[in-house]
This record gives C-alpha cells, structure tokens and sequence, in this order.
C-alpha cells in the first residue's frame, strides 16, 4: 500500500513544483485543460463511471467464491467507504477549489466548498489498491493500475477541482480503504446481512 501511495504521489506533485500554499506548501493552481485534451472532463467522468459499474457489476457477476470475484468485491465496497469518506471529509473542511479562488491557504467556509478532498480520486486509489494488493506478488505487473489514480488525480488538478494536498489525501484514502477491504476474509457487507458468501450470477445460470 505504501509503494503505491508513493507511485501516484509522485506522478501527482510533478504535474507541478511551484510551492505556492496550503499544508505542505505545494498548492498552487494548475493552468484550466480540461476541454478537448487528454485531460477532458468526458473522460474523467468515463473513469469514474467505468469503475463504479466495472467493480459492481464484475461483483455480482462474478460473486465471491473465485479469487477474482472476492477482489471484485472487495474493489466495489473500497470505493464505496472511499466515496463516503471524501463527501463528509469534504462538508467537514469545506475547502474552496482552485476555481473558486487562488488561495490554497482558505479553509472551514461555507458548505458548496468541496474541494478537500477528491472523490474521483479516492474512489480510484480505492478500487484498484485491492488488485495490486492481492496479485502484486505473483503478477508484478499489476502495478500498472497504478497510472488510473495517478491520471485521475492530474487531471482533477488540471480541471482546477483541486489542489495537490487533496489529492494527495485522497490517495490516502482510498489506499486505506483497500488495504482494509482487503484484510478482511469475507465481504463487509455480507458479514452485516449475516452471510459469508455470494453466488455470482454467471454460475447461477
């Protein structure tokens, strides 16, 4: 988990090195591209919609009785404690983003602030760490997941939605929250409706 946090954390802090603000005095506003570029919002609301439906609907279809199928679910309940996690870190902080203002340092305003930190990004640090956890000693090459969160993190950034420091929490986050799904025996949720185990939709037919 740690190797990960590091690898998409310094794809992030190089989409810019000019110390301007904020806690660790690396916040500064990135030039706006996010129109018809690489960095596109239609694109970053691909990713973010594609891991959603891709982790849910690969849980349920694939249910929890295969290695693969348990990550799957796993992956999903990730990103969903890490979606949570970021909107009521989000309405604690009340942060304003860097289109809201050039200054990195404002924090506590008013409730339609919502830049700390980002839940695009902790949900896709969250849905990917389980993958890497799980088949990063057999498959090294896993690691490559690591460039969505990274690409998703640059592009928020350069979308002016955040600033470096949100980013960088919400790697964090969504690193904490696969390391916990993936600790775990069987799914959370699950375990709550009190049983262990979910037949995947394809064996069932």
């Amino acid at each position: 988990m740690l190797r990960l946090l590091l690898t998409v954390a310094l794809c992030v802090t190089a989409a810019g090195v000019h110390a301007a603000g904020g806690p660790l005095g690396i916040d500064h506003r990135l030039n706006k591209d996010d129109e018809h570029s690489v960095w596109s919002r239609g694109i970053q609301k691909g990713i973010f919609y594609g891991l959603i439906g891709g982790s849910v609907a690969g849980a349920l279809v694939e249910g929890t009785e295969t290695r693969f199928g348990l990550t799957l679910w796993r992956a999903a309940e990730s990103g969903s404690l890490a979606l949570g996690g970021a909107e009521v870190l989000k309405k604690t902080f009340t942060r304003p983003r860097p289109s809201q203002g050039n200054d990195p340092d404002r924090w506590f305003e008013r409730n339609h602030y919502q830049s700390f930190p980002s839940g695009e990004t902790a949900l896709a640090t969250a849905v990917v760490t389980p993958f890497i956890i799980e088949y990063a000693r057999a498959s090294p090459g896993v690691w490559v997941l690591a460039a969505i969160p990274a690409y998703v993190g640059i592009a928020r950034m350069k979308s002016q939605a955040h600033w470096q420091t949100d980013v960088l929490a919400s790697l964090a986050l969504g690193a904490a929250t696969g390391y916990f799904t993936s600790q775990r025996e069987r799914p959370l949720t699950l375990s709550v409706m009190g049983n262990g185990v979910f037949v995947g939709l394809r064996y069932r037919w």
